[in-house]
């Protein structure tokens, strides 16, 4: 990884965390960030579950839940009091997530499930749909309009990552959970959907991509056109 305590002036002046998007371990870059500087985390990190596609893509520490505490610790350090997190999560290690989620000091207030019109794969049952849980820190205001909890999901092809997410619900949550010109932090950001949607609701974020070939790809989509 770029040695960490550079990053943050590598594009412009020190210190500037918007709309920067940075090549490394998230557990070893997040401490580097400023406390409560994070207005809203969206995020969609490993199922740990060994998810592998069917062209035999693999995600990045997915066999392991050693990762979970101290991601999801620096996460909350970094959000804002009186805010909220929302997070993917492999519903057969809900366990695992929600006992993280707790003891680092979220709080599970939603949940919200998004319908497939096809089957990501099959065993006892037709896999059609992903999870999130809505989080939160502190006592957040309700939003101006919530957002449904079931909500349809457009299949992307996962051309750019196995577990690409369409950014059009990303964005749903995006606006009804943050304000503009919000920072949206993504430390799982994969090939930068969170971070698409963001730029596309007029926040600015910071996402985070251990992957080379995946942070390549993000770079290459939030960046080609400056």
């Amino acid at each position: 990884m770029t040695n960490t305590p550079t990053i943050f002036n590598a594009c412009g002046e020190p210190g500037r965390l918007q709309n920067r998007l940075i090549h490394g371990d998230c557990i070893a870059v997040m401490p580097f960030l400023p406390t409560a500087s994070m207005d809203f985390i969206l995020t969609d990190p490993p199922y740990l579950v060994k998810y592998q596609s069917r062209d035999g893509r693999g995600i990045m520490n997915d066999d392991n839940d050693r990762w979970l505490l101290p991601a999801f610790q620096e996460m909350y350090r970094v959000l804002k009091n009186n805010s909220f997190c929302i997070s993917f999560y492999g519903w057969h290690k809900v366990d695992r997530f929600m006992r993280t989620w707790k003891r680092v000091g979220f709080r599970p207030v939603g949940h919200f499930t998004f319908i497939k019109n096809y089957s990501s794969s099959e065993a006892f049952t037709q896999f059609s749909h992903e999870n999130a849980y809505l989080l939160i820190k502190g006592k957040p205001e309700r939003p101006a309009t919530a957002p449904r909890d079931v909500m349809p999901w457009k299949y992307t092809g996962n051309k750019l990552h196995p577990t690409q997410k369409p950014t059009g619900p990303l964005g749903i949550l995006i606006e009804a959970y943050s304000a503009p010109g919000d920072l949206i932090l993504d430390p799982f950001s994969g090939s930068a959907s969170t971070a698409v949607a963001a730029k596309a609701k007029g926040r600015a974020f910071f996402a985070i991509e251990k992957d080379a070939e995946y942070y390549n790809i993000a770079k290459n989509r939030l960046f080609s056109n400056d």
